[in-house]
């Protein structure tokens, strides 16, 4: 597997806790996130640390691995990037997935009309503003992966949403087929 920012661990220590035979590639740029998560393989999960790799390393300039990771977990990470930056490493995520793995995504989205579209937009202005303040992110707005996935031979297999639509939780899988013709395009 493969976890591009996952922050604290949660994720991680539950994926663990479910699959104890998973080997896991998890690629952060904060240190600090970093060291959070391995404490928390450490205290929850002592006899697994060992099946996790812990690399600190800015995605946009990490290459990964060819066609190795059978799963491709980004939670609350794609939002951070702008558009430019999106698709490649959308692309070179793709890349390093096989050809029928499975991707876990859970962001933020805007629903498509109605009080709840105009909160989600407050709500996304205001973190995009703290975040480009205390974070340095480039984004100023969200971008929907979901035509970049899609354009990387995955398809949707399931979303739920959350808080009146403003979460999404998102599982797509490789279409191997439609893979190798985009590989090979």
């Amino acid at each position: 597997a493969l976890i591009v920012g996952e922050g604290n661990g949660r994720f991680l220590s539950e994926l663990l806790r479910v699959h104890p035979s998973i080997e896991v590639d998890c690629v952060d740029a904060s240190a600090g996130m970093l060291r959070l998560a391995q404490q928390r393989i450490r205290d929850l999960l002592p006899g697994l640390a060992g099946r996790v790799r812990f690399l600190n390393e800015d995605i946009t300039l990490w290459q990964p691995p060819r066609s190795c990771y059978d799963l491709v977990v980004t939670h609350f990470v794609l939002d951070c990037f702008q558009e430019a930056e999106l698709g490649g490493i959308l692309e070179k995520l793709a890349r390093a997935a096989t050809d029928d793995a499975h991707w876990l995504l859970a962001d933020f989205r805007i629903p498509p009309n109605g009080v709840t579209r105009f909160r989600a937009r407050l709500w996304l202005a205001a973190m995009y503003l703290f975040f480009r303040i205390t974070a340095r992110i480039g984004a100023t707005h969200l971008i929907d992966p979901a035509p970049l996935l899609r354009g990387a031979g995955f398809a949707l297999v399931q979303q739920h949403l959350f808080h009146c639509g403003m979460l999404k939780s998102e599982l797509w899988r490789g279409n191997f087929q439609l893979r190798q013709c985009d590989l090979s395009a």
